[in-house]
């Protein structure tokens, strides 16, 4: 087997398994919010903190310490870090994490997953253009496929509460600012110094509001503590990795299209663990929100880029 072909299948490994694990995740943090009690807003701070934190760490100990320190050095990168932190990484966070809690991991997952389409129509109205064809397409299937997930295909009455459909929709528009806002520092500094004191500076805005030291100790446990710990490394610092590292092997056109497996994951694992009712209904508006992801990765971008330069498309980290 040549060394390329190697490569190829090390990197689907790589991104097959990322989306596997941001899909694990979503449900365990179902599991904390719904059966253990755990306020969302607190999550979240302790996730983005943790993160960051050992992010900025690992970064240092690598011996880049110097690139960290400097995405401060100038005003534009100053404001720019301290926007995407609070309004897209917190904001994308807390909203997909409301979600959950407001309703399942399954359909959190699958509504944030229309940001792409939201993303598509930002880009062809800046460009002043009409969409394409395919595009027209994803859109099609990004709306149906919503109508079949919220209603469960009836249409009388919504098969999850409207606070569930807010947030995910909320969550949907966050992730879409989170994925073009930041082109310019990710083009400069590389994902993972930006993402780094993106995670830190959304944990730290949202302490003020949900403090990490608020927690509600009489319902934690050992096997609480552990989960979280597992929604912070296994949700966040791997499968960040393990995504960046994949774009040195493929396209990133071929890591959007094996994302789907984040939300199949998801609504397999709701469904199968955690008893979450997903009707004939729920899975088709699950298949035709992935078929959007599908359409758009088809003829997106063909030209292999830099690792520094890539970024997650969907809100599990």
């Amino acid at each position: 087997m040549s060394l390329r072909k190697n490569n190829r299948i090390k990197g689907f490994a790589m991104v097959l398994g990322a989306a596997m694990l941001w899909g694990f995740t979503g449900t365990v943090a179902q599991h904390l919010l719904h059966d253990r009690q755990v306020d969302p807003g607190w999550l979240v701070t302790v996730r983005l903190l943790v993160s960051g934190i050992l992010l900025l760490l690992f970064i240092s100990l690598r011996g880049e310490g110097a690139q960290v320190r400097a995405v401060w050095k100038t005003p534009r990168d100053r404001w720019e870090l301290l926007l995407l932190g609070v309004v897209g990484m917190m904001g994308v966070q807390y909203t997909f994490f409301a979600a959950i809690d407001t309703g399942n991991a399954a359909t959190a997952t699958l509504l944030q997953y229309l940001g792409p389409v939201l993303l598509t129509g930002w880009v062809a109205l800046s460009m002043r253009r009409m969409p394409e064809s395919r595009e027209w397409a994803a859109v099609g299937f990004a709306l149906t496929g919503t109508f079949f997930l919220v209603t469960g295909g009836s249409g009388s009455s919504l098969s999850i509460s409207p606070a569930a459909l807010i947030w995910g929709l909320l969550s949907a528009v966050t992730l879409a600012f989170y994925t073009v806002y930041p082109a310019r520092l990710l083009k400069r500094w590389g994902s993972a110094p930006v993402v780094g004191w993106a995670m830190l500076i959304g944990g730290v805005a949202l302490a003020f509001f949900c403090p990490p030291w608020a927690a509600p100790w009489s319902v934690w446990s050992v096997e609480t503590i552990l989960l979280i710990l597992l929604v912070v490394v296994f949700g966040t610092l791997v499968p960040f990795f393990l995504y960046l590292d994949s774009l040195r092997f493929l396209l990133p056109s071929e890591t959007g299209l094996l994302s789907c497996a984040e939300p199949l994951t998801a609504a397999v694992l709701a469904v199968w663990w955690l008893g979450v009712p997903f009707g004939p209904g729920e899975w088709l508006g699950a298949l035709l929100i992935m078929g959007t992801v599908i359409l758009l990765s088809i003829g997106g971008q063909r030209e292999r880029v830099p690792a520094k330069s890539g970024s997650k498309p969907a809100g599990g980290f």
